[in-house]
């Protein structure tokens, strides 16, 4: 276990101006909160507080994170108080104890609502103070060193939440070391076998092929000093994890690996990076597609560095790393290499962090909790965007865009903005218009042609790969889908309002919004359109004193069930006021004064669909049911499917037909024939059905017996009339021995 002074001069090391006596006084404080407690290996408990502090000096960060990291159980596993540590220790360490001791609380691994929830609290814990993170991150690291001596139950937990949280967390944080440490002992947890044989494999390889290692050190080594570069190279074996991921993204055996060694050139100066990889690949092949330059498109996680592979000696493919020390500390250190200590000041590592792309990202990450998804949603959208490697394109100005591996110009114009994604119909892809759907590749120009008023298509949550667009297109679609039923539940309240012969305004809607337990207007209409809410509930709530409506079942033909108009409209029994033409009755045209809903067809502003099992088509008498979550689903009126809808005259609508003559619609019918079973009868049923313009969504077929056969065709036309002619023409075929409309 550490001992009081070799704490004292580990910071002292790297910041001459410590504050000793405050990590003197953390130091006594928490050896006398843990007491006599052990850990699970049998340690004193307070060995591990120490060892956490231990690696965070490695990071050379400030006093009070070394001191948070001191007393960060202190509160969660003592009698200790958060009180009592702001008053020994002030308040920047006691919010660093506090932020720590929720982390601590958190089950990231729990059922997916819970996990997200946790997940939240875990970025926002962080988000004020990075500190938090780091110090978390060293806690996890220390533990996941000690894990065999816990229970195989745990011991599995927290290594898939390790896996799955806080190394890819790490990894964003620019700090691939850790990351790469806390994945090792993951997967040795996680996947035992696998990583038993994987290891043994490579330590055969190393036994075979390790002196490939020096010969290239030296090799690299002498090139690079006959042509006056200094450079540090280190080689070394890749870990276990890593080999195997790559078995598994490329589908590959360990003997088809080829790249197992892998070395870093340290260099002085950004240009020396670029001397080193000229001469690299002017003494050993370079091969294709594996040269990746991220020093002049640096990562999210601010990671700068030249990757290439080489055959090197021996016909071993070698992959290289040529980064400048700054570099490789940053790459090590992550958002950790923003704290600065210069003539013996300490400047805090928080008032760095905005300097930092990696920290940008989790604010913007953060960012999305305010946009109202569910936990559930926030946890997939952000585990998305912590696992993809990244794309780097371009706008026509020259903006770069960062984008994880497999976005699309959707995930691009989302990048940009939010207004951008929602309005976005097309892109051009390096000056050419390419599909929205393409895969963007490293250094593509991307420009979204965009028409305003357009509504993302709901599809296209399932295509893109970036949280924030799927967001964006998940809200714009909830609004769309609550546009329309706010517009369909207005139209339905205001005939209801007209029955009644009371007014309706929005005001005396806001006046009764208690009465109905809503919060707004829009919640009203849209609980109506949804059919969650009955309109003459809505009614008697802005009315209380209105006497109920009396409903009744009077004789079509009885002169008390026609309107004043006079034109033969009546009140269809158990349908309330659902308004039809009389057979006989002139043809269907919209009736002055008539409060009948217009349908307009599938493509409109109304969530509407028509009946499942034979539609409905202009001209036919038309009835509207309201199903809650669905919007209105229309029926002819003599579809014995509106016997199942008896009981609840709450559901039924007046809707009526309203053709825009300067944009025709098609609309849903199925017809059902009996034909005589030879060669070429179904042809001409379809030749038939295509001369008179129809069009076919879907053929059924079955043989009753070995002379005749059962059609079943589902298709669009203009109206009746174009059904009945089609119809018409299909019984004077030879082939057909009878056909008929369907009316589900």
């Amino acid at each position: 276990m550490m001992r009081q002074y070799e704490l004292v001069d580990r910071v002292r090391s790297y910041n001459p101006n410590t504050d000793e006596d405050l990590l003197n006084r953390a130091y006594v404080y928490a050896m006398r909160a843990h007491g006599t407690q052990k850990r699970a290996s049998g340690d004193p408990f307070f060995a591990h507080p120490l060892e956490v502090a231990a690696l965070l000096t490695d990071l050379k960060l400030d006093d009070a994170t070394i001191v948070a990291a001191v007393l960060h159980d202190t509160v969660e596993d003592t009698a200790a108080t958060l009180e009592e540590i702001e008053s020994m220790f002030g308040p920047d360490i006691r919010r660093l104890v506090d932020g720590l001791t929720k982390i601590k609380k958190l089950d990231l691994v729990s059922k997916k609502a819970a996990q997200g929830e946790n997940f939240r609290k875990l970025l926002l814990a962080i988000v004020d103070d990075v500190r938090v993170l780091l110090v978390k991150l060293a806690d996890r690291l220390h533990n996941m060193r000690t894990l065999h001596f816990m229970a195989p139950e745990k011991r599995l937990r927290i290594a898939e939440e390790t896996a799955e949280i806080y190394a890819p967390l790490a990894g964003r944080m620019g700090m691939q070391e850790l990351r790469e440490e806390l994945e090792e002992l993951a997967f040795r947890h996680i996947k035992p076998e696998a990583h038993a044989t994987v290891t043994k494999r490579l330590e055969e390889v190393t036994e075979r092929e390790g002196r490939v290692i020096g010969e290239i050190e030296k090799d690299l080594k002498d090139k690079l000093a006959a042509s006056g570069i200094h450079a540090e190279v280190h080689g070394r074996r890749k870990r276990p994890y890593s080999i195997w991921k790559k078995m598994e993204r490329k589908s590959v055996s360990f003997e088809q690996l080829s790249d197992i060694f892998g070395f870093r050139v340290i260099v002085e100066a950004p240009e020396d990076c670029y001397r080193v990889l000229g001469i690299v690949h002017m003494t050993w092949p370079m091969v294709p597609g594996r040269y990746k330059d991220y020093i002049s498109t640096p990562k999210q996680n601010d990671y700068r560095s030249i990757h290439t592979t080489v055959v090197g000696p021996g016909h071993s493919r070698v992959e290289l790393q040529i980064r400048t020390d700054t570099m490789d500390r940053i790459a090590e250190f992550g958002i950790a290499a923003h704290a600065h200590y210069k003539d013996g000041r300490t400047t805090e590592l928080a008032q760095y962090a905005d300097e930092s792309r990696a920290y940008q990202w989790l604010r913007r990450t953060v960012d999305l909790l305010a946009e109202g998804d569910s936990p559930e949603e926030f946890l997939e959208h952000t585990k998305l965007e912590l696992f993809h490697d990244q794309v780097f394109c371009f706008t026509p100005k020259g903006r770069l865009i960062a984008l994880p591996r497999g976005a699309t110009p959707i995930d691009f114009a989302y990048a940009i903005h939010t207004n951008v994604g929602n309005s976005a119909v097309g892109a051009k892809i390096n000056g050419r218009i390419a599909p929205l759907l393409t895969e963007l590749a490293n250094g593509d120009e991307v420009e979204i042609t965009r028409a305003e008023g357009q509504t993302p298509p709901a599809a296209w949550e399932s295509l893109v790969v970036t949280g924030k667009a799927r967001a964006a297109i998940r809200r714009a679609t909830r609004t769309a889908v609550r546009r329309q039923y706010s517009g369909l539940g207005r139209q339905i309240l205001e005939r209801a309002f007209s029955r009644a012969e009371r007014p309706f305004t929005d005001e005396k809607l806001k006046a009764a919004l208690k009465r109905l337990a809503r919060t707004a207007v829009d919640d009203v209409l849209a609980a109506v359109g949804r059919g969650e809410m009955y309109s003459g509930d809505v009614v008697k709530a802005v009315y209380p004193d209105l006497e109920p409506e009396k409903r009744g079942a009077p004789d079509p033909r009885s002169a008390g069930a026609t309107t004043g108009n006079g034109k033969g409209w009546f009140e269809l029994r158990k349908g309330d006021n659902l308004k039809f033409k009389l057979p006989g009755e002139a043809q269907l045209t919209e009736i002055p004064g008539d409060d009948a809903i217009p349908i307009r067809g599938l493509g409109g502003d109304l969530p509407v669909s028509f009946a499942p099992n034979g539609g409905a088509v202009p001209g036919d008498r038309i009835v509207g049911i309201l199903t809650p979550g669905e919007g209105v689903t229309i029926y002819p009126i003599q579809s014995s499917a509106l016997a199942a809808f008896d009981n609840e005259p709450e559901r039924w609508l007046d809707v009526r037909w309203d053709l825009d003559d300067k944009a025709p619609q098609r609309f849903p019918a199925r017809i059902s024939l009996h034909s005589i079973n030879e060669p070429g009868s179904l042809a001409q049923i379809t030749t038939t059905i295509a001369e008179h313009d129809g069009n076919i969504d879907a053929v059924a077929m079955n043989r009753p017996n070995q002379d005749f056969t059962n059609v079943t065709i589902d298709l669009t036309v203009w109206d009746l009339k174009h059904l009945s002619a089609i119809i018409s023409e299909l019984r004077e075929k030879r082939v057909i021995s009878r056909v008929e409309r369907v009316v589900g």
